[in-house]
């Protein structure tokens, strides 16, 4: 009631009643004749927060999404701007929703990637969420069962104030996780088979039992890529600097970046041989090598190829949630803020598929999906079982997240963050130049590069790396140099990024050509 910015991350475990708490505030907030303001990651992945919403505040409730219809934003927008609807739920956009009066912001997830935009404008919607909170006098809270190292660094330097949920809700006790050693498996079995012989047993006894069972599996597909066993090419995009993902379904090579589809060659396009080898599972193998290994149980998969039909999204997810459903494959769209009461099983086939990407938060990502994972079992009457299978089992994001222990992991990563002059511990921004040849490209990024030494005492102290190949250097046919610029100082790294932006033009690098991202999410 009180009408003062304050920002509070409110860390709770999974299944701890965050969800509960953002209605009561809501509530507390309608009486005191203010209005409420509540973003998640996507409204897809979180129906059960939707429907909680809907039935608690229906009639003064306006929901903001992209995939929503133009007429009905349109309608909703004006109910909002009326104040018809005093309390807004959607995605990162609506941080910009015209309510008057706000009294709370809530931004559920916090640490999901899809609240930072990755075109123009670059805003983080957590991050203007709390900007707004403060031109507003509002209250601003913040929830996970895993913060971004980000706000659990600004809780510690008390910029935000803490509050912690350390018990599930019914004092329900967390999963139990164990490491299963896919090392000292290949070395028993000698074979690679997506699921270990332990794991196998597991969803055995849960059959028998009439128990759920989650598989989650970072990759989706039916294999990683093709590859010639004869002179070692992959089948590649024409487009981007990536290998073809091969979709059974579809009977399609497919890049996951472009959209660009070819089909299956039965001999290799480079040497003419035919020792074609299919590398890697993805979700659509593994769907098909459970029904085969399972085949009295119902097996069906969830991932963005799977979502695209319409209303198939919502229905496999109800279809889950009421039993008719034995065993769930998807990718990191079944590990977010869904609540299945019958699962009991969650198996997480390769942890170590987020860990190998050349990323800073790798570890960060990898530690956040494991926990969100494990999270989904045990919510219901029986406690819950996570099996983890990697070949990596001494890494600490595994390991901290198999104890779901974010204080440990909070502290090794930061440690590693500090030492590499990595955010929270100093302030980042990526520079990049795009063009559709090479040479333009390069020229222009030797410009920039000019430009940020001439800078003198003022670039003095910043780390720039670079210029180099954006780790995806090629998407779309647009070639992609990048410079990251590291500065202790935020407010000095924002006055050079600004002067690069009114100078460009006369560097010879049109504004089009060039892209500046202050604290980027993705690096890739």
């Amino acid at each position: 009631n009180r009408h003062e910015f304050s920002t509070v991350l409110l860390h709770g475990i999974t299944a701890s009643g965050k969800t509960e708490i953002y209605m009561r505030l809501v509530e507390r907030c309608l009486e005191s004749g203010r209005t409420a303001l509540v973003l998640v990651p996507e409204i897809a992945l979180t129906p059960v927060i939707h429907e909680q919403f809907l039935q608690r505040f229906g009639n003064v409730m306006a929901v903001m999404h992209s995939s929503l219809a133009e007429g009905q934003r349109h309608d909703d927008w004006w109910r909002v701007r009326r104040g018809e609807a005093r309390v807004v739920l959607g995605t990162r956009s609506a941080v910009f929703a015209p309510l008057e009066n706000l009294g709370v912001v809530i931004v559920d997830e916090e640490h999901e990637s899809s609240y930072k935009q990755d075109e123009t404008p670059r805003y983080h919607g957590r991050d203007t969420a709390v900007v707004r909170g403060r031109l507003s006098n509002a209250l601003v809270v913040l929830g996970s069962a895993t913060p971004a190292l980000e706000s659990y660094a600004n809780a510690e330097k008390e910029k935000y104030h803490l509050l912690t949920l350390s018990e599930r809700v019914g004092r329900r006790p967390l999963a139990s996780v164990e490491i299963v050693d896919m090392r000292e498996e290949f070395r028993q079995t000698q074979t690679q088979v997506p699921i270990s012989r332990r794991l196998r047993e597991e969803v055995e006894a849960q059959l028998k039992s009439g128990q759920q069972t989650m598989f989650l599996l970072n990759r989706r597909g039916y294999s990683w890529c093709l590859l010639c066993r004869s002179c070692g090419q992959t089948e590649r995009c024409v487009n981007c600097s990536i290998s073809l993902t091969y979709h059974r379904r579809e009977n399609r090579l497919i890049c996951h970046y472009c959209g660009y589809q070819t089909t299956v060659p039965k001999r290799c396009r480079a040497c003419d041989s035919e020792y074609i080898y299919y590398v890697g599972e993805g979700t659509e193998k593994l769907e098909q090598k459970l029904a085969e290994m399972f085949p009295k149980a119902r097996v069906a998969r969830l991932d963005r190829d799977a979502a695209r039909r319409p209303g198939q999204y919502l229905k496999l997810l109800s279809d889950f949630r009421d039993g008719k459903i034995d065993i769930l494959v998807g990718t990191q769209l079944i590990a977010k803020g869904h609540d299945f009461p019958g699962v009991t099983l969650v198996g997480i086939v390769s942890a170590d598929t987020s860990l190998s990407l050349p990323d800073f938060r790798a570890a960060e990502r990898t530690f956040q999906l494991l926990t969100q994972a494990a999270g989904r079992a045990g919510r219901g009457e029986f406690p819950g079982r996570v099996l983890v299978q990697t070949f990596f089992p001494e890494h600490y994001a595994i390991r901290f997240a198999a104890e779901q222990d974010y204080n440990k992991f909070f502290n090794k990563e930061l440690h590693f963050r500090k030492v590499m002059h990595y955010p929270p511990a100093a302030a980042l921004a990526e520079v990049m130049v795009k063009d559709k040849t090479l040479e333009h490209a390069t020229r222009m990024a030797a410009e920039v590069g000019k430009f940020l030494e001439s800078l003198g005492e003022l670039i003095r102290g910043v780390r720039i790396l670079g210029p180099g190949p954006a780790p995806l250097a090629r998407i779309e046919g647009v070639y992609r140099i990048q410079f990251l610029l590291k500065a202790a100082s935020r407010a000095r790294l924002n006055t050079i990024l600004r002067r690069l932006a009114e100078e460009c033009e006369g560097l010879g690098v049109p504004s089009h050509a060039l892209m500046i991202d202050m604290d980027p999410v993705n690096l890739m």
